[in-house]
């Protein structure tokens, strides 16, 4: 099995807990998981929009910070 592939092969059985543990917050609720995960997206996205507004491009040695995501850039390779 390829390195890739086996180092795939943690973050596949975390993405399960976190589910599970996300569920179980919500006792089991899918709907209000969802809810709870996009209210937390939409939170997140408004904090990202202000880092961006004031963070200079100095601060980060040429980063800035976006709110689009590496596979929607198609920068996913740069990484």
């Amino acid at each position: 099995m390829p390195a890739a592939q086996q180092a795939a092969l943690p973050l596949e059985t975390t993405d399960l807990d976190d589910l599970a543990a996300a569920l179980s917050w919500h006792d089991g609720d899918p709907i209000a998981t969802i809810r709870t995960l996009l209210d937390d997206c939409r939170l997140l996205r408004e904090r990202l929009a202000l880092a961006e507004i004031s963070m200079s491009i100095g601060f980060t040695r040429g980063w800035r910070p976006s709110s689009a995501s590496d596979h929607e850039e198609g920068s996913a390779a740069a990484i």
